[in-house]
């Protein structure tokens, strides 16, 4: 079971064809285009976001410090 040949392709691209008629095929390739697209600027933020949060958790801890050094300094 490899890939299929020149005229399987062709066999299945007709039976599509004749499926959806050939107006759909254009709306169809447009709206798995723009399903791909946004699925990948998706996954783009939440790396982002998972990027960031670290450096969120590190800053307050920093912050946290700073202000134990001061209360203790002042006292």
């Amino acid at each position: 079971m490899g890939m299929p040949s020149g005229t399987e392709l062709l066999l299945i691209f007709g039976i599509i064809v004749l499926l959806f008629g050939a107006k759909k095929i254009p709306d169809l390739a447009k709206g798995l285009g723009k399903g791909i697209k946004n699925f990948k600027q998706e996954m783009k933020e939440v790396d982002e976001v998972a990027e960031e949060a670290p450096k969120k958790v590190e800053n307050s801890e920093t912050v946290a410090s700073n202000e134990s050094t001061k209360t203790t300094t002042q006292a």
